[in-house]
C-alpha cells in the first residue's frame, strides 16, 4: 500500500562508484533532496508515463525505507523504520545538467509526475539483515544495476540521523537511500524490473507522456 505517504526524502551520490560515473565529487555528508509525494506511484507491471520530450530520462534503482515512529535523537534505525521497498528515482538528466550549472534547485529534474515508482512495502527486517542480499534492476531482461547497501557511503543509521536532525522524520515519511553505479537512459517501450535476491518485486514499461 502506498497510502499516507508524507515527505519523500532522497539521498544523492550515496554510492562512490555512482558519484564517479557521473563525474561528481563524493560528498562528505548526506546530500538530501526531495520529491513531491505526488511523484510516488506503484511499480505494478503497468505502463509508466515519463516526459521523454525533455531529454534523457535516467533510471536510478534504490532501497526505500519507510519511517514508522517520530524521530528522536539516539533512536536506532531498527526502531524508526517499519517497512522497506525498492524504487526508481527517475531523473531528467539533461534538465539536471542545465539547472546544476545555473545553481537552481533540482525539482524540475527530479520531482516530475511518476518520477518515484516503488514496489509494495514489506516489513523491515532490520538494517543488518538487508546487508545479506543484493537488489537489481533489469532493462528489457538485461541487468543494468546491482546494489547492496553495504556499499553505501552513508549507512541507514547515518541517513535517518541526518534527516531527522536537520529536517525531521515521522510516520509516513519515506527515504530513497541512493543508487549504485550503472544508471542510464530509459526509452519508451523499455521494460524495467526490480528484484531482491533474484525475486521480482515490480516492473513497468516506459511510455512517453503526451
Amino acid at each position: 500500500m502506498l497510502t499516507n505517504i508524507r515527505n519523500v526524502y532522497c539521498v544523492g551520490r550515496n554510492y562512490k562508484l555512482h558519484a564517479e560515473e557521473l563525474g561528481n565529487a563524493v560528498p562528505d555528508e548526506p546530500m538530501i533532496f526531495m520529491k513531491p509525494s505526488h511523484a510516488v506511484v506503484p511499480l505494478n507491471g503497468g505502463s509508466l508515463e515519463l516526459p521523454a520530450s525533455k531529454g534523457e530520462v535516467h533510471y536510478e534503482a534504490e532501497l526505500v525505507i519507510r519511517i514508522g515512529e517520530d524521530y528522536k535523537p539516539g533512536a536506532h534505525v531498527d526502531e524508526l523504520v517499519d517497512a522497506y521497498a525498492f524504487g526508481i528515482d527517475f531523473t531528467l538528466r539533461d534538465v539536471q545538467t542545465v539547472i546544476k550549472k545555473k545553481g537552481h534547485p533540482w525539482t524540475a529534474a527530479k520531482g516530475f509526475k511518476n518520477s518515484a515508482p516503488i514496489t509494495s512495502f514489506q516489513t523491515f527486517p532490520g538494517a543488518v539483515a538487508l546487508l545479506e542480499k543484493d537488489f537489481t534492476l533489469t532493462k528489457n531482461g538485461v541487468q543494468v544495476q546491482r546494489g547492496n547497501i553495504v556499499n553505501m557511503i552513508f549507512s541507514l543509521q547515518d541517513i535517518v540521523d541526518y534527516v531527522g536532525h536537520h529536517y525531521g522524520l515521522g510516520p509516513g515519511d519515506i527515504i530513497f537511500t541512493g543508487t549504485p553505479e550503472g544508471v542510464g537512459a530509459a526509452q519508451p517501450g523499455d521494460m524495467l524490473e526490480l528484484a531482491w535476491a533474484g525475486d521480482s518485486l515490480g516492473a513497468c514499461t516506459i511510455k512517453a507522456a503526451e
